[in-house]
């Protein structure tokens, strides 16, 4: 709070404020603060002054506390710790403030740097309700440049546009995606033959195959995978967010081309007009089944991986309009930030003149590492027994497939199949519940022997 010499009655008094700078100063603050935002009212920072001076944070020049009777207006008051260990004959002959504000400085592209990192990361870790970040994501692996690109070099359809063209998608292959995307409505210079569509469909499959690594990379493959936990229908508005936080992360071509190919299977999906591209199962479960381990995959493999990225690509084709737009409230809030960095700053006593911005400030609930550890193990589990039952639950999988991935599950978390199965009964009346069928009726196809005079 800054403070300065006033006069009141004929009287000067030192290191204090006006009930309105003080106000107005706190008013500011809490507007550009990430914890509480543009919203906070003039009457709601009033309320909070008079909470602070009912409980002697402040007090007014003559002494008094303990009420709420703060108002908009002149009246002097002072924080209760300025005046400790201060002789009263010499309270009135306090001279000038101890801070001062000063206006205007230029920000480097370092500092806006900072700033879109920093207000991206404290959101993405409110929103996954971490204590610290290090746990899923190395700092190391984190870009600022990554997040201001992502967020600022977009078309007006919200896809990345890339500067250096040495990493986008070939033209051959975004031609290919187009005709995809937009069947029955492709060039009508292509050829058409049957079976057209699934040569076309190869063609994208095997250059995404070809990248030397996911599209969300091996360094986030652990970020991503934490938010599996969050895939569940009342946690979903959550999972978009702190989705929409993480690929902002990636690498801008990365971006470019999860952005495209989620328009191109959601599409694909949808399209009732689109041939059958496989003869066993339908165009969904093709489109998840083949580029699951283009978007997730980890360096080191795993065997549960391939089901891992099913359900997150699974989502992701739901929900990627919301996912991969940019997120105006984070642009919102940076810029804001930027605009108050510029405008105030506060030179500090004994800085010889150099001037520091006002930090950021960050407010959370502390729990303790039982606690957190404790709701780490809760929803680990929910999320990996939801695993478990959409892996029973598949009808499109093949029984040697669904035995195959069982006993891989079985293997890694013991505890949680044996709950889902209890005994062996359990586990074997999955299999038998499936109508066998019957083999079709073989007609004899012998040539009758023929009667002639003879016989």
């Amino acid at each position: 709070m800054p403070l300065r010499k006033h006069r009141q009655h004929f009287r000067v008094y030192g290191n204090c404020f006006t009930a309105i700078a003080a106000v107005d100063w706190l008013h500011e603050l809490l507007r550009y603060n990430s914890n509480f935002g543009p919203d906070v009212t003039r009457q709601q920072t009033i309320q909070l002054l008079k909470k602070f001076l009912k409980n002697h944070v402040i007090e007014d020049v003559k002494g008094r506390w303990g009420s709420e009777d703060l108002e908009d207006n002149s009246h002097l008051y002072r924080n209760c710790f300025s005046q400790e260990n201060v002789d009263p004959s010499k309270q009135d002959m306090e001279t000038e403030p101890v801070i001062e504000v000063v206006q205007a400085r230029a920000l480097t592209e370092e500092d806006i740097q900072d700033v879109w990192r920093g207000i991206t990361l404290t959101h993405l870790q409110k929103t996954l309700g971490l204590t610290a970040l290090e746990d899923v994501l190395d700092p190391r692996h984190i870009n600022s440049q990554n997040i201001v690109y992502n967020m600022t070099n977009v078309n007006k359809h919200g896809v990345v546009t890339l500067e250096d063209k040495t990493d986008d998608l070939p033209h051959w292959v975004l031609s290919a995606m187009k005709c995809l995307a937009n069947w029955p409505k492709y060039d009508s210079n292509q050829p058409s033959y049957p079976g057209f569509e699934r040569d076309v469909f190869k063609t994208v499959s095997d250059y995404f195959y070809s990248l030397p690594q996911p599209l969300l990379t091996f360094e986030y493959y652990e970020l991503f995978v934490n938010i599996l936990g969050l895939l569940q229908p009342q946690l979903e508005r959550v999972a978009i967010e702190a989705l929409q936080l993480c690929t902002l992360l990636l690498p801008p071509a990365s971006r470019r081309k999860l952005q495209l190919l989620m328009r191109m299977i959601s599409r694909m999906s949808q399209n009732v007009d689109m041939p059958r591209l496989h003869d066993a199962i339908g165009t969904r479960t093709l489109m998840v089944h083949t580029f699951s381990r283009c978007v997730l995959g980890c360096e080191e493999e795993v065997d549960l991986d391939e089901l891992l990225a099913t359900r997150l690509v699974s989502f992701l084709m739901d929900h990627h309009q919301e996912i991969l737009q940019v997120p105006v409230y984070l642009q919102n809030a940076v810029q804001d930030h930027l605009v108050y960095l510029r405008k105030v700053q506060i030179t500090y006593p004994g800085s010889g003149g150099v001037e520091a911005p006002m930090p950021i400030y960050s407010f959370c609930r502390q729990i303790s590492t039982e606690e957190f550890e404790e709701q780490k193990l809760s929803v680990s589990q929910a999320a990996i027994a939801d695993l478990l039952e959409s892996l029973v639950k598949d009808k499109n999988m093949s029984v040697k497939d669904k035995k195959k991935k069982l006993k891989q599950f079985q293997r890694q978390y013991t505890d949680i199949y044996t709950h889902r199965f209890p005994t062996t009964a359990s586990e074997a009346q999955l299999f038998e519940d499936k109508p066998k069928i019957k083999p079709p009726m073989l007609i004899s196809m012998k040539k009758p022997k023929a009667f002639g005079i003879r016989n």
